[in-house]
């Protein structure tokens, strides 16, 4: 019996696999790569868009298990300031997450709710209200599928960037194995760096606010805007935000628009202001069976039945309307599996 990515995507969108494995040792992760068929590696799903007709080769399922600190009880660290966990690839980042909170690993708080596994965040360098999981990965170990052998890079070779790193820029090559992280240990957080945050928590920014408060809020206004999984909330089937925010040169802003400063002389802005601003509201088009979210117009929703092609016509209609308003490109976040929104 076939099956279908939809059953393993946070869109539900998906036809069937030639060949579908779960892998739940490393030593059977790194076999089940070994083919001469198209691969794919399956993680958490949640950020990913299949296309109907499926995937015409292997899907590889990573479901290993390990999360390894290197003291056993955390009060024994409290004097070393900082900790060195490694991760296994298909632990849930959100129970690391939580786990961290725990522990008082701190520097992961403000990435609470986000679905997947933890070897998927460093391909994408998952982000979000101020904090980057690149901030505190020390190293990443890896299959690589060319030279068959383990390579593990440092965070400087990772090629860390805003929603992208070398595993993004060359997919087919490096299999996540394991990421090891280094925390700060202590009961405050990182300090706040995002607006909304900081007055969700009542502090300015740049302070610090206690794990267990930075989780709450982030869990909070996730939920408000539908990025907290829950099956009886279709604004919550979906791939997360839809498009990257765009970086650009800082006289392309339009007049309104946040602007994030960047190192370089860029500027980043929102995707969200952008999208509703040209003429795309919450829960857009009203009734059809993909719709922006009621909650957040960055992602694109699943109300029950929809299909890839079904959110590709929306992706493009959005993504043009962008372009006619204001002269800027969006860009997918989601990776895409037999799909282009380019073409039509």
């Amino acid at each position: 019996m076939s099956e279908f990515l939809k059953d393993h995507t946070t869109l539900r969108v998906g036809g069937p696999a030639r060949e579908f494995v779960v892998a739940s040792t490393e030593a059977d992760l790194i076999a089940a790569t070994r083919t001469d068929q198209p691969l794919l590696i399956l993680s958490g799903g949640s950020n990913l868009v299949v296309s109907d007709s499926g995937f015409d080769g292997r899907v590889v399922k990573v479901a290993t298990k390990g999360i390894v600190a290197d003291v056993d009880h955390p009060d024994d660290i409290g004097c070393l300031g900082a900790t060195s966990v490694k991760v296994a690839a298909g632990e849930s980042w959100d129970d690391l997450v939580a786990t961290a909170g725990r522990n008082g690993w701190v520097g992961i708080e403000a990435l609470s709710g986000i679905p997947g596994l933890a070897g998927a965040t460093p391909i994408q360098n998952v982000g979000a209200y101020g904090q980057e999981v690149a901030s505190t990965i020390a190293q990443v170990r890896t299959w690589d599928r060319l030279n068959q052998t383990q390579r593990t890079f440092a965070a400087a070779e990772c090629g860390f960037g805003y929603r992208t790193s070398r595993f993004k820029a060359d997919p087919q090559r490096y299999l996540i194995l394991e990421v090891t992280f280094l925390f700060k240990q202590g009961t405050l957080s990182a300090p706040i760096a995002y607006s909304e945050l900081a007055q969700r928590l009542g502090v300015e920014l740049g302070e610090r606010a206690p794990l267990v408060d930075v989780r709450r809020a982030v869990l909070d206004l996730r939920a408000s805007k539908g990025m907290v999984l829950d099956d009886s909330d279709h604004d919550t089937w979906s791939a997360g935000s839809f498009f990257t925010n765009p970086v650009i040169a800082p006289e392309r802003v339009p007049e309104g628009a946040p602007a994030w400063p960047q190192p370089d002389g860029t500027v980043k802005t929102s995707a969200a202001w952008l999208i509703d601003h040209a003429g795309f509201s919450r829960g857009y088009p009203e009734g059809g069976s993909v719709t922006l979210s009621t909650k957040h117009p960055l992602a694109i929703t699943n109300r029950g039945g929809a299909n890839a092609a079904d959110v590709l016509e929306l992706a493009r209609v959005v993504r043009a309307g962008v372009a006619d308003r204001f002269g800027i490109e969006l860009v997918n976040e989601p990776v895409f599996v037999g799909l282009d929104l380019l073409q039509a």
